[in-house]
C-alpha cells in the first residue's frame, strides 16, 4: 500500500522528501568546497631533494624596468620551492643600465648573479654562458620581459622530477603580433617534421633542464630556438608543458624579420649536425640515389623514342636535363664517400651519456 502510495501514475516511483533533502545538501556543499577553492587556490609546494638545488638563467638586453619585478617574482617563487637556487642573470651587451639595477638587487639578495658580455653576442651565446656558469641539478631558462611566467616554475619542476629530461613551455594563448603568431606556426610545424619531436612552440623562453642536458648542449649562432630539438636528438626525454603568457610591460621585442630566414637555414644546420654528423653518406647517398635515378629514367625514356621512332633526341633539353641529373647524383655520391672518410679518420670516442650503479 505504501508503495503504491509512492507512485506516480504511469509506475514511476517519486524522490521522496529525504531523498530530495539529501541531494540538495550535497549540491550545496560541493558547490560551497569548489567555490572556495578557486576562490583561494593554494600556492604550488614543490619537494626536491635536499643536496639538490635549482638554477635559473636570464638572458637580457635592455631590460632595465623589468628586472626589480622579475627578481620580486622570483624571490617568492623559490621561497614557495624552499630550496638552495641562484638566479644568473647575463647582460648582452646592454646599453641601459640594467647591468646597474642587477647589481642593486644583488646587493639585496646575493643569490642573484649576473654575467655582462662586452657586447650584444645575441640569446645563444647568453644562454651558452649562463649554462657553463650554472651550479644548479635543475636549470631554468626565461626571458627578462615579463611574459614568461616565474609561477610556472613548480610545476614544470614536478615534471622533471618525473622522470624527463627537458620541459618546453608552450604559449597557447600568446600575446604577440598577428605576424609573429602565425610565422611561428609555421616554423613550428617544420621543426617537427625535421627533427622527429612534435612539439608546439620550440622557441617558448622558459623552460626547464636536468643539468646534465644544458652541460651536454652546444649553442651557438640562433641554436636556442631548436634546444628542445637538439635535446630529443641526442638522446633526452623532451616533453611540453602549457605556460601562462602576459603582454609586455615594457620595452620592444628585440627580434626582427632576419630571425626566419636564419631560423629555417639553422634548422637544417641541427638536423645535419645531429642525425648525419657520424652517417654523412646517409644524407648525400639518398640524393645522389634520387637525381641519379631520374637522370636515369629521362635518359631510359629518350633512347627508347630513339630507338622505336627513331627520334633525334641529342637536341633536346630534356635529354640535357637527364644527364645533369646523372652527373649530380654521381657527385652526391663522391661528397658523401669523401665525408665518411673523413669522419672514420678522425673518429675519437664518444662521450655516452651512461648510468652507472656501483
Amino acid at each position: 500500500m505504501a508503495d503504491t502510495e509512492n507512485k506516480e501514475p504511469g509506475g514511476f516511483k517519486r524522490p521522496n522528501n529525504y531523498r530530495r533533502r539529501r541531494f540538495n545538501k550535497y549540491r550545496d556543499k560541493k558547490y560551497h568546497n569548489d567555490r572556495t577553492k578557486n576562490e583561494n587556490p593554494q600556492p604550488d609546494k614543490v619537494s626536491i631533494p635536499t643536496n639538490k638545488s635549482i638554477s635559473v638563467v636570464i638572458p637580457l638586453l635592455n631590460e632595465v624596468d623589468s628586472l626589480r619585478e622579475l627578481s620580486d617574482k622570483l624571490q617568492d617563487v623559490m621561497g614557495r620551492i624552499n630550496c638552495q637556487y641562484e638566479v644568473i642573470f647575463v647582460d648582452d651587451g646592454s646599453t641601459d643600465g640594467s647591468f646597474g639595477r642587477i647589481s642593486e638587487i644583488h646587493n639585496k639578495n646575493n643569490r642573484f648573479k649576473c654575467i655582462k658580455l662586452r657586447k650584444n653576442y645575441g640569446k645563444s651565446a647568453a644562454l651558452a654562458a649562463g649554462f657553463k656558469a650554472v651550479k644548479g641539478d635543475y636549470v631554468f631558462t626565461m626571458d627578462a620581459d615579463l611574459q614568461d611566467d616565474p609561477d610556472e616554475i613548480p610545476e614544470m619542476l614536478k615534471i622533471l622530477l618525473s622522470g624527463f629530461d627537458l620541459v618546453s613551455g608552450w604559449k597557447k594563448i600568446r600575446y604577440d603580433p598577428f605576424i609573429k603568431r602565425n610565422t611561428s606556426k609555421i616554423f613550428n610545424y617544420v621543426t617537427s617534421k625535421l627533427s622527429g619531436i612534435r612539439l608546439h612552440d620550440f622557441n617558448c623562453g622558459i623552460k626547464g633542464y636536468k643539468k646534465d642536458v644544458v652541460k651536454s648542449l652546444k649553442v651557438y649562432g640562433e641554436m636556442h630556438r631548436y634546444l628542445p630539438a637538439i635535446a630529443h636528438l641526442s638522446g633526452f626525454r623532451v616533453t611540453e608543458k602549457i605556460v601562462k603568457h602576459h603582454p609586455r610591460k615594457f620595452g620592444k621585442t628585440k627580434f626582427g624579420a632576419s630571425r626566419f630566414i636564419n631560423g629555417f637555414l639553422d634548422v637544417l644546420t641541427v638536423v645535419f649536425t645531429t642525425k648525419y654528423m657520424k652517417k654523412p653518406l646517409h644524407l648525400f647517398g639518398t640524393l645522389g640515389m634520387i637525381s641519379f635515378l631520374a637522370g636515369f629514367i629521362i635518359t631510359l625514356y629518350l633512347s627508347l623514342l630513339k630507338i622505336l621512332d627513331g627520334a633525334s633526341i641529342s637536341n633536346r633539353p630534356l635529354f640535357l636535363g637527364g644527364i645533369l641529373f646523372i652527373i649530380v647524383g654521381i657527385q652526391f655520391f663522391s661528397i658523401g664517400f669523401i665525408a665518411e672518410m673523413i669522419t672514420k679518420s678522425t673518429a675519437h670516442e664518444e662521450d655516452f651519456l651512461i648510468e652507472t650503479i656501483l
